[in-house]
């Protein structure tokens, strides 16, 4: 068997391995497994192969990773309606305590509630933004 169909089979490998494993960055290794098969049919030595592969690989998931930590992450889960259904609810504050909560009483028990840091705690309606374990996390209305 020729060099490129070597190729060829890890690279397949390496596509049906990342459908099991569910790990992306192991498709961008299979690209650059993929670009060691082209090198193998442009006629490059092993070496001009491998050396082909690892950097086209290593780039691949280098910008694979650079990409994934500009873009913008999901929201927590937490602050999701649709997991939370308290979230976007009103509340009313009447008075914040020295340490930066506030009593509340909401859905008929008693809540602590805390605010974004940075914000003044000025009494009035609030807007649950997130529930951070039993506290609410709230925004100025």
């Amino acid at each position: 068997m020729s060099d490129s169909t070597w190729w060829w089979l890890l690279a397949g490998a390496a596509v049906a391995l990342e459908l099991f494993t569910g790990t992306f960055y192991l498709l961008m290794l299979a690209v650059g497994i993929a670009a060691g098969a082209l090198a193998a049919h442009a006629g490059a030595g092993l070496t001009g192969q491998l050396v082909t592969a690892a950097v086209v690989g290593s780039a691949a998931v280098v910008a694979c990773y650079v990409l994934r930590k500009r873009r913008a992450g999901d929201p927590s889960v937490r602050a999701m309606r649709s997991v939370n259904l308290d979230i976007g609810e009103i509340v009313q504050i009447d008075e914040w305590h020295a340490d930066g909560t506030a009593s509340v009483k909401y859905r008929g028990a008693q809540w602590t509630v805390i605010q974004r840091p940075g914000n003044m705690p000025t009494p009035g309606a609030y807007r649950v933004a997130e529930l951070v374990g039993n506290r609410l996390l709230v925004d100025k209305v």
